[in-house]
Parts: structure tokens; sequence; C-alpha cells
């Protein structure tokens, strides 16, 4: 498996790749939001309330002159201890990321990154989970992987079904509101997947601290496929 997944970070940065939102997110100003522990700001307000933790994104998103938020990739976030979705077997809770978040509101329109078919779907309707969830196959160059798109609209599962092409740029699927994608303000988890392991509509995208260096060479850094100058900046 080492030698896929070193295949895969070194084909990643050579395809030719779309925005996931309807805008170029080089063209507009961002936040590299920063959601670990580490980061002072994030005490005193509870990330399990919904409102509360939306207007401190808002307030992110206005202090700093930026059109949205994004970030996340290997972060260590506690907010997750929060769900027992994350803490289930209580032992060493799940809190390392492994995806990136692009924090935008409810409605916007999500494209694919990649050309791909449709793996599957699935509404992964736990508190702090995916909310619906799609799962596109690719293959390039003969290596095979898959990106997840998750915390989406209901109405994302009616105008999509395994086996359906998509090509990069087209409409995927819109974000959700808080009831749908289980408690979190509105974005879109977006992960690279070198194997799903079986696995369908669904895909860890949290793991335990202990077990990063295997989940992350699992799931390399979108943004081997993103390029975003933001994400190569210090949070």
């Amino acid at each position: 498996m080492i030698p896929v997944m070193s295949n895969l970070r070194s084909l990643l940065p050579r395809l030719p790749v779309a925005s996931p939102v309807a805008f170029d997110l080089k063209s507009r100003p961002g936040l590299r939001l920063n959601l670990s522990e580490s980061n002072p700001e994030l005490q005193g307000f509870d990330p399990a309330d919904t409102p509360a933790f939306s207007a401190w994104l808002v307030a992110q998103l206005r202090a700093h002159g930026a059109d949205y938020a994004i970030g996340g990739y290997g972060e260590n976030r506690g907010l997750y201890r929060l769900s027992p979705h994350f803490n289930g077997d209580l032992g060493e809770p799940r809190t390392l990321h492994l995806g990136i978040d692009l924090w935008l509101a409810a409605g916007t329109a999500v494209h694919c990154v990649l050309a791909g078919s449709v793996h599957s779907t699935r509404d992964n309707a736990v508190f702090g989970d995916y909310g619906p969830t799609v799962i596109l196959e690719h293959e390039c160059e003969g290596q095979r992987f898959h990106t997840l798109y998750g915390h989406l609209a209901r109405a994302t599962l009616e105008r999509t079904r395994p086996g359906q092409r998509l090509e990069a740029g087209e409409l995927l699927g819109w974000l959700g509101e808080p009831d749908e994608n289980l408690g979190w303000p509105p974005h879109l988890h977006f992960q690279v997947i070198a194997d799903l392991g079986g696995r369908v509509g669904d895909y860890p995208g949290v793991c335990k601290p202990s077990e990063a260096a295997h989940w992350l060479g699992l799931s390399p850094d979108p943004n081997l496929l993103l390029r975003l100058g933001l994400l190569r900046e210090p949070a």
C-alpha cells in the first residue's frame, strides 16, 4: 500500500482540477481557519451550540475581510469530543481531521473538483457526522482513488446516483443547512481517499491522534489538488 499512496501523492499535483464552488477560490479573499485546541479564540464558546458557532465564524470572516474560510487538514480538534460519534469506544477520542473544510453559506453550489463517476451516496445522519455525502471514483494514469464531499444538502442525493459520470467543474450539489449536516454550521468537507477499504457512502473523516500516520497516509492532503497558497501559510 505504501507505494500506491506515494504514487497518488505524486499524481495529484499533476491533475487538471476545477474549483469546488462556482468561483475560483484564488480570486477572492479567504481565511485559513484554525479550529485546533491551540487556538485561544475558541475558548469561551460552545461549538455544540450551532448558532453560537455560526456567529463566531461570521465574526471571524468579517474581522479578516474574507469571503470564505478554509482549512483543517491534519488539525487536532478538541471540539469533536462533544459528539459520541467520535468517542464510541470510550477510549482515545477521534480528533484529528483528515480532510479540508470550506466554510460558506448553506445553499452554496458545490462542483466536482475532478472528473469521475459517483461511487456511492448516503445520508450519514448521526449527530456530528457528515449528513448527506457523495463519494466519487477517479481513475487517472492507471491510478484509482476517491474523493468525498460531505455536509451537503439532501437535495444533492436526489441528483446523484451510483455510476453517474460527472465532469470537472460540473454541479454536484449544494451545502446543507445545520439540520441537514447534523449540527454543523454550513461547510463542505472535502477529502481524498487512496483506499476505501470496501466502504460505501461513508469513510472516516477524523481519526485518533495515535493513528495519524496510518489515516493521513490513506487520505493525502487535498491541497495537492486545490493548490491554494492560503493553505500553505501558517493558520
